[in-house]
């Protein structure tokens, strides 16, 4: 397991390749203190950050805003045009391309949605990153595991990222569906600690980010003890823990 200090920092090849850091962030709608949230999603210094249950209702551009600013990044794409789902960038990342996803609603259960970007890093180095919150019925999650791995694999022949909130951990029928495809970042290259839910008492992981190879994974868990982040913040900012990972992107990325 790598240590804290081994996580690599953003940076552009001399190849053309590419490091991101991407955090992946269920923020409950900004509901509790936006102090806290910022200061750990500042501590985590991302290239990209995947929000799930971004502010959807009133005024939530907003609010959309707001944490963009803040946390010194900027808007790409979602909020409730993709029902919760939101994508955030750093300056150093070039907007290629947004869709916001609806996906088809079961009768009585909240309709989800995927946020999804292509963005450029350097003059090459393309990733295509889809912010994911599957549904909390299982038939329903399973249903949906499906349609964001067609959504993978439509972004072929770009390096491709899911990250987001599965609502069930390693082993359920969902997750097991997704990672017979795809990198599970914690399990290659586990770092910082694992379980993201609940703050107050982890003990599961059920927020994941997933690596479409040949996008390779440096390392991914939740940032516990990185310098910037406390544990009154991790509790005071949301229900759940987020989760940091760092990808390489080859060089020759189309």
């Amino acid at each position: 397991m790598t240590t804290l200090a081994d996580l690599p920092a953003s940076r552009t090849d001399a190849d053309g390749s590419a490091v991101v850091r991407l955090l992946s962030y269920n923020i409950r709608s900004m509901r509790d203190d936006v102090g806290a949230l910022v200061r750990i999603i500042r501590a985590c210094a991302p290239d990209v950050v995947c929000v799930q249950e971004a502010p959807r209702f009133f005024r939530w551009r907003k609010h959309a805003a707001r944490l963009a600013r803040l946390s010194e990044l900027v808007y790409v794409t979602g909020g409730a045009t993709a029902n919760g789902t939101m994508i955030l960038s750093s300056l150093r990342a070039t907007i290629e391309r947004t869709q916001d996803v609806l996906l088809p609603q079961t009768p009585g259960l909240h309709r989800r949605g995927f946020a999804t970007a292509v963005l450029r890093f350097g003059d090459t180095a393309r990733l295509s990153v889809i912010s994911c919150h599957l549904s909390l019925s299982e038939d329903e999650r399973y249903a949906q595991a499906g349609m964001l791995l067609d959504r993978l694999a439509a972004t072929d022949p770009l390096c491709a990222v899911a990250a987001g909130d599965l609502n069930e951990p390693p082993g359920g029928r969902s997750f097991t569906r997704l990672t017979a495809g795809l990198q599970d970042g914690w399990a290659v290259k586990p770092w910082g600690a694992e379980h993201t839910s609940e703050p107050v008492r982890p003990h599961q992981r059920i927020d994941a980010v997933l690596a479409k190879p040949p996008l390779e994974v440096l390392g991914c868990g939740v940032p516990i003890g990185l310098p910037g982040i406390t544990w009154p913040d991790l509790r005071a900012a949301t229900d759940h823990l987020p989760v940091l990972a760092a990808l390489r992107i080859p060089a020759g990325s189309p």
